[in-house]
Formats: structure tokens, C-alpha cells, sequence
């Protein structure tokens, strides 16, 4: 089956939604839809989203929009996106009575993998005729498959606050991630990018919490140079630490000059890794140092092997590594 997607922030124009904790409902919606919407285009599926911008929207103007956009088809798949108050704490999915929840507990799933406490999915008729969606987004909309994702309370007394705020790209990419594995194209977003207008290395670097040199080694990139709809993968804590650094404690006699001499690099390297503002060291201090090659131990490897084939020696790679004896396992991480 080819599926299209529909997304739609909630909310929008003279329709804020829910506020409070600095949060306003209709803005984090399109934030979390923009990012989603890049996602899925960049799978390659046909992707339609109902506002780029603060527009008003009546529910007939909505739902006209998602049935426009690919037909009254099972499969378009609708995504509305949305943030819930009330005083709870945790994500929900709501489906349309017509359909399973097998997409709706996907997308909890990922949620919840994504750091999010998860309350339930589930359906919700209408009072007055219970064969109906209480929702118009369920009701209104045909065939298609909708979902109305409530990603947290913005005013929870736990944790969904700070989530909304801080979480809320991993969050799209948790859905990303659901749909995708619905329709049968596994694909894991969690570490993806995409680039847009504006963008630079370092505004990426510091929306992710890592740095412009670990997502230019992890991406193989040559300059800062980034390209509109380009496709980063961004470097999860565990990459970074395996792929980009390894920890060094300052012996007696080290300087930073000696110690970036000694490992391939420069001081104002090792001072921006660290976040150093000055060349004073203590012994004793862990340093952060970039890593320049690592090795995966295979089947009959030994230190003195690998020691003998990067024209090193087994005690350095003890020593660079803080091994205590000679015994390897098999796909451990050295670094040469």
C-alpha cells in the first residue's frame, strides 16, 4: 500500500490552545510538525502538513485540507499534533473508531523509548450519538487514518514541562520513527538532521547538546560548508565517547602543549573540548582528548598483535586505553 501523510499542527492563528509554563500550545505544535514534516519528506513519502505558519484554521477549513491533500484513502495517515492540560503527566494518543491501535501504541512505544512517560491510547465517542468520534479531526475526515497526539501536559506537577520544552525534536522523531515501522520502512530518525535555511554547524551542534567537530567526523564532512535538506547524523552520547574521545587523567609533569603533542592535536582543541578558559592543569584532572583511530577487537586478536600491526606497542595501548591486563573480548573498542 502507498501511504501519504497528512500532518497538522493544532491549534493556530486567533486559536492559542492551551498555555502555561511558558509554553503556548498552537507555536509547539508547529514546532513539532516542521520537524516531522522535513522527517517523513525526507523518506520520501508523500507528505502534506495544513499550516507553515500561525493561521487560523476553522475545523471545516482543516479537515477540507486533509481530505484535499491525498483523498478520502485509508491510506493517508493523519497526524494532529497537539499538547493537553489539565493537571496529568504523560503522552496519549487518541484513534478514530474506525480503525485499530496499532498505530496509536507504535507511536506510544517510540515515545516512551524517547524518554516520555506514556498513558494509554484510546477512542472517544460522542455524547449525543455514540456511534460517532467525539473529535471532528476522527470524525470528519473519511477514510483516512487519524491520530491526535497529545505529547504531554504543559501543566504537568512532574516532569513533561521541562520534556515539552527540551524533548519535543525527539519526540517528532519518535512518531517518525512509529509511522515509518507501521507502513513497513523501518527507519530510525532519532540521530538525523535535516538541514534548513539558516542553519549552521554550530546552531545544529548547540540544539543537540554536542559539538561542530563530533558531527563533522561522525559525517565525514571536509568543511562547515551545509546545504538546505542536507542529512546529518547527529552523535549520540555513546558515539561520542567511543567515536570522538577517550578520557586522560593529567599525570605530573603534563602541560596541555605535551599532552596535545603527545596525542595528535592542539591545545585550542583540547581547551574548547573541556571547555577550558585557561592552559592551568591540575594532576589528577580527566581531560577529554579527540580520538584519532579506533580499533574493533576480532576473533584471535591479541595486544600484541594489533600492537604489532599499528606500529605501536602493548604497553601504550594499555596505557591509552586504562587496560590492567592483557585479556581482550571480542568487538571491544580500542584506541590506537
Amino acid at each position: 500500500m502507498n501511504y501519504k501523510i497528512v500532518i497538522d499542527p493544532g491549534h493556530g492563528g486567533d486559536d492559542p490552545g492551551a498555555s502555561g509554563n511558558g509554553i503556548i500550545e498552537k507555536d509547539l505544535n508547529l514546532l513539532i510538525s516542521k520537524e516531522m514534516y522535513e522527517k517523513f519528506r525526507s523518506l520520501g513519502i508523500p507528505t502534506y502538513i495544513t499550516r507553515l505558519d500561525d493561521s487560523t484554521l476553522s475545523p471545516t477549513e482543516r479537515t477540507k485540507k486533509i481530505l484535499d491533500a491525498f483523498g478520502n484513502d485509508s491510506n493517508v495517515i493523519v497526524i494532529s499534533n497537539h499538547i493537553n492540560s489539565g493537571g496529568g503527566d504523560g503522552a496519549e494518543v487518541i484513534y478514530a473508531l474506525r480503525n485499530t491501535d496499532k498505530l496509536s501504541n507504535l507511536i506510544l512505544n517510540e515515545l516512551e523509548k524517547a524518554g516520555q512517560n506514556v498513558r494509554k491510547a484510546y477512542q472517544r465517542r460522542l455524547p449525543s450519538d455514540p456511534a460517532k468520534d467525539y473529535y471532528f479531526i476522527h470524525r470528519d475526515t473519511g477514510n483516512t487514518e487519524p491520530v491526535i497526539i497529545e505529547y504531554g501536559f504543559l501543566d504537568s506537577t512532574g516532569d513533561d514541562v521541562n520534556q515539552l520544552k527540551n524533548n519535543y525534536i525527539k519526540f517528532a522523531d519518535a512518531v517518525v520513527t512509529a509511522v515509518s515501522n507501521y507502513i513497513d520502512l523501518p527507519y530510525e530518525l532519532g540521530n538525523v538532521y535535516i538541514v534548513k535555511k539558516g542553519d549552521s554547524l554550530y546552531s545544529i551542534a548547540q540544539k543537540y547538546n554536542t559539538t561542530v567537530d563530533s558531527i563533522k567526523k561522525l559525517n565525514n564532512l571536509a568543511s562547515n560548508l551545509l546545504s538546505i535538506n542536507q542529512q546529518l547524523k547527529i552523535p549520540t552520547k555513546k558515539e561520542e565517547e567511543v567515536q570522538n574521545f577517550y578520557n586522560y587523567t593529567v599525570v605530573p609533569g603534563d602541560t596541555l602543549y605535551s599532552i596535545a603533542k603527545n596525542n595528535n592535536t592542539t591545545v585550542e582543541t583540547i581547551k574548547s573540548i573541556n571547555n577550558l578558559s585557561s592552559n592551568v592543569i591540575d594532576v589528577g584532572m580527566q581531560l577529554k582528548l579527540p580520538i584519532n583511530f579506533v580499533y574493533t577487537v576480532k576473533k584471535g586478536d591479541s595486544l600484541y598483535s594489533i600492537a604489532q600491526k599499528y606500529n605501536t606497542t602493548v604497553d601504550e595501548l594499555k596505557r591509552k586505553n586504562n587496560l590492567s591486563s592483557n585479556l581482550l573480548s571480542i568487538g571491544q573498542i580500542l584506541i590506537i
